[in-house]
């Protein structure tokens, strides 16, 4: 039997950002259809474990404007609405949506926001739509925002933080006393 990995959706009026969290997924297999059927399926781990996910989702969809992009983390999936319009909610059935199912609230955007943040947020070259890679949560270590060249060695020392600190009375750290505390 399949299991369920964690999905996280958000919207613009124009596209369902949908990113599936399943670390080194293999076998990644997308199926869109244009009356908004959605499967997804992959094995994960050593043991390959099948993972699945299929949703009827809410509207009809482009899924030639569509893209995936297959991370190590995470599958993250750009779906193109057919129609220019928000939606109440991401999938068909009315009610308590499945337990695996979770808002982006990283990428959320409330509707009456979206025409002023979606602006000028891709370059030119760029050709993933509105789709946002820094809140991905790829991680990265020291320096990851640093130019190229530049090294991230902060100049500052501890010395340069610290400030100077009384020198302990002698006797009473030899003696074992707790030191005189000044007060300003």
């Amino acid at each position: 039997m399949s299991r369920h990995p964690t999905v996280k959706w958000a919207q613009r009026s124009d596209v369902i950002f949908i990113t599936i969290e399943l670390p080194d997924a293999q076998d990644v297999k997308l199926k869109l259809e244009p009356e908004g059927k959605f499967f997804f399926s992959a094995t994960s781990g050593m043991d390959k474990i099948p993972y699945e996910v299929d949703m009827d989702l809410h509207e009809k969809i482009d899924v030639h404007e569509s893209k995936a992009s297959v991370g190590k983390r995470n599958i993250c999936y750009l779906v193109k609405k057919a129609e220019n319009k928000w939606w109440s909610r991401l999938l068909k059935q009315e009610g308590k949506p499945p337990v695996f199912l979770k808002v982006d609230w990283d990428r959320w955007v409330d509707e009456d926001e979206d025409d002023q943040d979606n602006k000028g947020k891709v370059a030119p070259d760029t050709d993933f739509g509105n789709f946002d890679f820094s809140k991905l949560n790829m991680g990265g270590g020291e320096g990851f925002g640093a130019a190229e060249g530049e090294d991230d060695d902060d100049s500052d020392t501890e010395e340069e933080n610290v400030e100077e600190l009384p020198p302990l009375m002698k006797d009473a750290s030899s003696s074992g006393a707790e030191p005189e505390v000044k007060k300003d």
